[in-house]
């Protein structure tokens, strides 16, 4: 796992020096994402620089350093991530003649893209990002993986194209805007992320999972589509679950023996949930590799995951580590807040943090169960939705303001809803308000199984903005790579042509994962009710995090005053003692914190009666300017 950068020059603007320091600075605001090693190449046209910081994972030694440069020196990429299959795309590519000097996965990619461009792309299985150059044809291409694991940003300016693993990266190069809209602190709110491919800065975009962006000299950006998770229209299968669940093994054991390829320590992540759970079994008990598991929990707590989490591991007979927390402090949010590069509201940053920290003291890679819930159906709002659907189409229940769409872009799904965002703004901001309404039409419109609408939803959104982001982020502040076998490019397609009724039945999800995980697990464990990875009910309630998060919102320097009146805010606030919502305080407190510890100014859309305005305080918030190299 790596960090990336890389500049373009527009009409020789840029000297090819500048061009080397600015992406070198970019890549080195981001050491915790590459500790091993650091690379810069500027391309023999001096049109183009890539940079690179390096964890190393796989062929450890100096021949995997990137930018990895082709025999003849024109092309160049530099790449953050893991391609899984690369043992078996290289033996197909060396039986065609090619000849490869390095065991790593980079020099294949290479390969691949310098001869074939994004042709190969929809065939791999693999997490990635990369920015590739080459000097033949003054292109540059960007790619992101399927489902988004590792992220990508980019930014164009009059002088430059940029793009970096990370926001703060791009935000410290000359001349970049730190405008931020009302309409996108609104949307962060409503969703906990902003949605791709916006960013919480108006002029910053992020390339969007399954997507590649092709850039051409006096050209704008082009950006296409190479996969997209898209569920079947089925509702009954006529195979039996325990068919599926054979192929379905099947499946998961050769992405998990694709994921354990590593020449460093690695582990898993154990909560006691189904999804982690049965990728610990399918790892010891089916491939017969000895695991070492994490877990974090807290004590005085009954029902705190680690307890689940101990019992699997010792059914498992694997080498478990735990951490259990004496005493917790949400103190921790303002840490998370700061080194968040883009605003992430979802609370359990915090914990995958602390596990993180964990695992990393014994092992470099760590497999998780993340995806499970998307791709085989396991969140309790998709129950939800399914049977109050149900219940109308049969006649039992009658709502009249009903539809799928309200439903489900509703508290389920939304962290603040749309008379909440009225409060604070007043009226809900029109691209929010288009955004709202154009996914509510689009599940009323659709007239496949729900479940499988909502599956194809939330891959496709929520999983990207939300949970992958949470994983990297949180995992790369301590160098450790996350694997998840669940986004493996052959599981997608098998989950995306699942029936809904071969996903959820009777008040039971992920009813074909159960079935696999049925062959290793006790039955009455598989059962439990889930359990999100989240924080101790004794410090997620209102008499903790209301007293750290009134003072600093109401605060006269609060920099969040530059998009919400005070006034405004002063109700919000006075309503949660009635109506408390620790997730909704909790998004303004990040967004607080992130917003006082990096550049941030509002854009004209800031509201008239703001009393950041009203004081004469706004020029203190304008950017700074960047102490990068000057552009000359």
């Amino acid at each position: 796992m790596c960090g990336i950068a890389g500049i373009v020059s527009k009409d020789a603007g840029l000297a090819p020096s500048d061009l080397a320091n600015l992406a070198k600075m970019m890549a080195d605001c981001m050491p915790y994402r590459g500790p091993d090693d650091s690379g810069a190449w500027v391309s023999p046209d001096g049109r183009c620089a890539l940079s690179h910081r390096r964890l190393s994972i796989i062929d450890l030694s100096a021949s995997g350093h990137q930018p990895m440069v082709s025999d003849d020196g024109q092309s160049a990429i530099a790449f953050n991530g893991e391609i899984y299959n690369f043992l078996e795309i290289r033996y197909e590519l060396e039986s065609q003649g090619e000849r490869f000097k390095t065991q790593s996965d980079t020099e294949v990619l290479l390969s691949l893209i310098r001869e074939w461009g994004t042709k190969w792309l929809p065939k791999l299985d693999a997490m990635f990002a990369f920015g590739y150059y080459d000097s033949r044809n003054r292109e540059l291409i960007l790619a992101r993986d399927a489902f988004g694991e590792k992220p990508l940003y980019y930014v164009e300016t009059d002088r430059y194209f940029a793009f970096a693993s990370e926001l703060h990266a791009l935000a410290r190069l000359p001349g970049f805007d730190c405008h931020i809209d009302l309409d996108t602190v609104a949307t962060y709110l409503s969703f906990q992320y902003v949605p791709a491919p916006n960013t919480i800065y108006q002029r910053a975009n992020k390339l969007s999972p399954g997507c590649f962006l092709r850039l051409k000299p006096s050209a704008v950006p082009i950006v296409e589509r190479y996969f997209q998770f898209k569920t079947g229209s089925v509702r009954t299968s006529k195979r039996s679950l325990d068919d599926l669940a054979d192929e379905l093994e099947a499946i998961l054991v050769t992405a998990l023996r694709r994921r354990l390829i590593s020449d460093v320590p690695l582990g898993a992540f154990l909560s006691g949930g189904v999804d982690s759970s049965t990728v610990a079994a399918l790892i010891t008990k089916k491939l017969g590799v000895a695991l070492k598991t994490f877990s974090i929990g807290f004590a005085g707590q009954p029902d705190s995951e680690h307890l689940d989490a101990a019992a699997i591991a010792q059914h498992l007979g694997t080498e478990h580590h735990e951490q259990v927390l004496q005493g917790y402090s949400l103190e921790l949010g303002r840490h998370i807040g700061s080194v968040l590069d883009e605003p992430n509201g979802d609370s359990s940053c915090l914990p995958t943090y602390l596990v993180s920290r964990h695992a990393r003291e014994t092992v470099t890679v760590a497999i998780s169960g993340d995806g499970g819930d998307e791709m085989f159906g396991g969140y309790g709002r998709y129950f939800a939705t399914v049977d109050e659907d149900a219940r109308i189409r049969s006649g039992i229940l009658n709502l009249g303001w009903w539809s799928p769409g309200a439903a489900y872009i509703s508290s389920r799904l939304l962290v603040f809803r749309d008379q909440d965002i009225e409060m604070l703004f007043g009226e809900v901001p029109k691209g929010l308000a288009d955004l709202l309404g154009g996914l509510r039409k689009q599940l009323n419109k659709d007239s496949r199984p729900l479940l499988n609408v909502l599956r194809e939803l939330d891959a496709n959104t929520y999983l990207a903005g939300a949970v992958l982001a949470k994983v990297d982020r949180m995992s790369m502040q301590h160098s450790l790579e996350v694997r998840t076998p669940f986004l493996g490019i052959e599981v997608a397609k098998f989950a995306a042509d699942l029936a809904a009724d071969d996903c959820y039945e009777h008040g039971q999800g992920k009813l074909v994962l159960k079935r696999v995980a049925s062959r290793y697990l006790p039955a009455e464990w598989l059962a439990r009710p889930k359990r999100g990875f989240g924080l101790p009910p004794h410090v997620w309630n209102k008499e903790h995090i209301l007293p750290l998060v009134r003072p600093l919102l109401l605060t006269p320097d609060s920099r969040l005053g530059a998009w919400i009146d005070r006034k405004r805010m002063t109700t919000f606030l006075d309503n949660q003692n009635g109506e408390f919502s620790a997730y909704a305080c909790w998004h303004l407190f990040i967004l607080e914190i992130w917003l006082r510890t990096h550049l941030a100014a509002p854009a004209d859309r800031y509201t008239q009666e703001s009393t950041l305005l009203m004081d004469n305080r706004l020029k203190q918030f304008q950017a700074r300017p960047a102490t990068a190299v000057a552009a000359s």
